[in-house]
């Protein structure tokens, strides 16, 4: 693969950010980069939040961005509607009081949503790249959904990022699946396979600015493991070798894909010790995180697929300096694919995501703190979720330094249900779910992952419930007094 010597080519429309902020409407619509707090428009969003000018954005990233958009954006009263993921403190807030106006989706379905469900009406996309021609891109540290994004609209911002080294172009496969109903099958037969190349093309007369930048992403801060990280792993680890050695599934190899986090990556550290014999252990999921590059490091893993990279600001050195080698087994490619149900299912990838809490039958709430408050959003962890062989969902079995539980009666919310979670994994043990009936599920999530101090509550909970009758019993009164 070539990798350009030059950052800019061709005759191209360099302006400065503050350019920029005269082109926008107040109130237009906003596709902008960035995935895993990677990848996205740093000087632009920071122009437009100190612009005299009173803006009311609706800006659309595919993943979670930093704090240019999602704090200075959002503290200047610049964004009246957010889609569909933040994870910054501002806007959360803004979230919560209703200041701006939030809608959850899908990462996997983000793409058509845009392009043809009518979901917003976009007016621009700004997006980060290392490189830019007359009618061409190459992204940065993340791909998400550009390729969507610029086919989406008629105004295209492209901020070229030095910070960001030329050599990330070895790692990028943009390939755009066709329009319904005449699209093709996707055709990718190996998670690691490539069927595109790094440039994401346009029309060039779209191409309205370019601004340069050298402001590099804010690397992400992994917490270390808690004593309670690492006995969730020892469980997940244990469970998953003996789940191998018994599923002809995995014969050749075993295909994982896990949350982003910190407890996702204290996860892939538990794989570094399994016993899956001479199986290749291969990565097919949304981001690559500290955790990976260890196993890549370790000769332990034989390949990994994402759409970003969420790393540390020691990752990040590792990566940029060993660009080239890590590209040799890391290919980046747009969301629609990394999230895509059908790969999910084509390659049979095991889905490991946390969640807030998990009720006694198996329903998982993922995003909203007393069924109520918006924390992040749903992510891609629907779309693994519900479309792979096995679906695993891991979190501690309580929180508040122990004060609350984490098994619940009834989830005051529900992300994912219980037709679609497999086994629930906690640092108390492993139930597993497949097969069972909703009481045997509530016997098997209690006894195995509920912290023992909620125990007696939670029998007697389900002892309420199971007088009521039915075939998924509740006791309303005792599950909504959880809450309080």
């Amino acid at each position: 693969m070539t990798i350009p010597s030059e950052r800019l080519s061709g005759d191209l429309p360099v302006v400065d950010a503050e350019s920029v902020v005269d082109q926008l409407e107040p109130d237009a619509t906003v596709l902008v980069s960035g995935f895993g707090r990677v990848g996205y428009p740093k000087a632009i969003p920071l122009a437009i939040a100190d612009a005299d000018e009173e803006f009311g954005l609706t800006v659309v990233s595919g993943g979670s961005v930093g704090d240019e958009i999602d704090e200075a954006m959002v503290e200047a009263g610049a964004i009246d509607r957010r889609y569909p993921y933040q994870s910054a403190g501002a806007v959360r807030r803004s979230v919560n009081d209703e200041t701006v106006a939030f809608a959850d989706r899908h990462i996997a379905a983000l793409a058509d949503d845009v392009q043809y469900g009518g979901f917003v009406d976009p007016d621009v996309a700004i997006v980060e790249a290392i490189a830019v021609g007359e009618d061409w891109l190459i992204p940065s540290t993340s791909i998400g959904h550009t390729p969507a994004w610029v086919e989406s609209v008629d105004q295209i911002i492209v901020e070229v990022n030095r910070a960001q080294p030329l050599e990330l172009t070895a790692f990028h496969d943009n390939y755009r699946p066709g329009t319904p109903p005449n699209r093709e099958p996707v055709p990718l037969s190996a998670p690691d396979g490539r069927i595109g190349g790094p440039r994401i093309e346009f029309d060039s007369e779209a191409l309205t600015a370019v601004v340069e930048t050298e402001t590099p992403d804010s690397p992400y801060e992994f917490r270390d493991p808690t004593d309670v990280d690492l006995e969730i792993a020892s469980n997940l680890q244990s469970f998953l070798v003996e789940e191998v050695r018994e599923s002809s599934l995995y014969d050749d190899s075993v295909r994982v894909q896990f949350g982003v986090g910190s407890l996702g990556n204290a996860l892939m550290g538990a794989l570094a010790d399994a016993d899956f014999g001479d199986r290749d252990l291969v990565y097919f999921g949304e981001v690559i995180q500290d955790g990976l590059l260890d196993l890549l490091d370790e000769n332990q893993l034989h390949a990994a697929s994402a759409t970003s990279f969420a790393l540390s600001s020691d990752g990040q050195e590792r990566l940029f300096e060993n660009a080239s080698r890590y590209a040799e087994d890391v290919v980046l490619r747009p969301a629609d694919l990394s999230n895509s149900p059908t790969l999910v299912d084509r390659f049979g990838v095991i889905a490991v995501n946390s969640a807030l809490e998990v009720d006694l039958y198996g329903h998982v709430n993922s995003t909203h703190v007393d069924g109520s408050r918006m924390l992040n959003g749903i992510g891609g962890s629907g779309d693994f979720t519900r479309n792979s062989p096995l679906s695993v969902i891991t979190l501690p079995s309580t929180a508040v330094d122990g004060d609350i539980s984490r098994i619940v009666p009834m989830a005051p919310h529900v992300d994912h249900t219980e037709h679609d979670v497999d086994v629930i994994v906690t640092e108390r043990g492993v139930a597993d779910l497949r097969g069972t009936s909703p009481r045997e599920r509530a016997r098997a999530i209690l006894e195995s992952c509920a912290h023992p101090d909620f125990e007696p509550a939670l029998e007697s909970s389900l002892e309420r419930a199971d007088a009521n009758g039915g075939h998924e019993p509740h006791d309303l009164e005792t599950a909504f007094s959880w809450q309080e």
